[in-house]
């Protein structure tokens, strides 16, 4: 019987950091700028370093970092890549006898691009083998566990979506989600019936705000549509402004710890399998389970990588304030 078992990507990440690369203001992008190198040329490269991520094993490292018997089930290639990865998760204590091996599409690959001069970063995305997960991949009469977790899906794996939610269910395992755009787009009856059934579901502004088509700054709104989807607690993460968590009777907030950042890779995962250990250990305190999610999401910035700065247990950390508002008929928020 396994505490949890996490499900999604495993990946290779390639960080590249250049003074070469340049922002440039460009109208034609969504965030209205632009990561940019000259054309043509052969740009030097100052930095190069490799590390392992996916939302699948990223959260995994979490929770074998807090003490609990952790399992990731996902697809990686018969790669070099995929050799490293199940080398790591096996050196991190993480169980890999749920993982599958295919010859038809190579590990998942992410190459992160920035510049000495900015804090973020682009990333280009290869989305290999973790996308080819179907039903006949999974072991189900193997996956004994308390809780599941799903980080963000693509391809086929979206489909499992609804399947690993009922298998959970029936089996009155916990579920914790994170869903990616692709599984937020499902169709809205097959959606409702998914969330209906979620526990703990995690989103950031952009995430909240494309579900429930409202603008991520109406919080109280966002929330009350995120309440009638989902019976248990829904998580709005806001990046350096920190987040917003609603049990359905409250609202909970707080910021970061205002740490350091030397990488920002892997910070949503850190959070969320940091608020999910929180929520285990202290068996329901979303206070206690928002502040080791922070101090986790905090710790992991300070490193290169999703998985290098995480927290291990009983390692010393420091709490952050936790407001809780009471939501009111007229929308208006009460601080309690």
């Amino acid at each position: 019987m396994f505490d949890i078992i996490t499900f999604g990507s495993a990946a290779k990440d390639i960080f590249l950091r250049s003074k070469n690369l340049k922002v440039v203001g460009e109208k034609k992008f969504v965030t209205g700028k632009g990561l940019c190198f000259s054309f043509g040329s052969k740009i030097d490269v100052e930095n190069i370093a490799f590390t392992t991520g996916g939302g699948g094993t990223n959260t995994a490292a979490t929770f074998v970092n807090q003490g609990f018997k952790t399992a990731y089930c996902g697809v990686i290639g018969k790669d070099k890549a995929g050799d490293e990865i199940l080398q790591e998760l096996k050196g991190l204590g993480i169980d890999t006898g749920f993982v599958k091996r295919i010859s038809s599409k190579i590990t998942n690959h992410s190459v992160i691009l920035s510049s000495f001069s900015q804090k973020e970063r682009t990333i280009l995305v290869y989305r290999g083998a973790s996308g080819e997960q179907t039903k006949k991949d999974i072991p189900w009469p193997k996956l004994k566990a308390k809780w599941f977790y799903l980080a963000p899906f693509s391809g086929q794996q979206v489909l499992l979506s609804e399947m690993l939610v009922n298998f959970a269910k029936k089996n009155r395992l916990k579920i914790a989600m994170n869903p990616s755009i692709a599984q937020l787009s499902l169709p809205q009856a097959a959606l409702k019936r998914i969330l209906s059934k979620v526990d703990v579901l995690i989103l950031n502004r952009e995430e909240a705000s494309f579900l429930t088509n409202l603008p991520y700054k109406n919080e109280v709104e966002i929330f009350k549509k995120l309440d009638a989807f989902v019976p248990g607690i829904c998580i709005m993460t806001k990046g350096s402004k920190g987040v917003v968590v609603s049990d359905g009777k409250l609202l909970y907030k707080a910021g970061s710890l205002g740490m350091k950042a030397v990488d920002f890779t892997g910070a949503g995962d850190s959070f969320a399998a940091g608020f999910v250990s929180g929520l285990i250990q202290s068996k329901g305190s979303i206070e206690y389970a928002i502040q080791l999610g922070m101090a986790n999401g905090g710790f992991c910035l300070t490193q290169l990588g999703a998985k290098k700065g995480l927290l291990k247990k009983n390692q010393k950390w420091r709490k952050v304030k936790v407001q809780k508002e009471i939501c009111s008929l007229n929308n208006r928020c009460l601080l309690k």
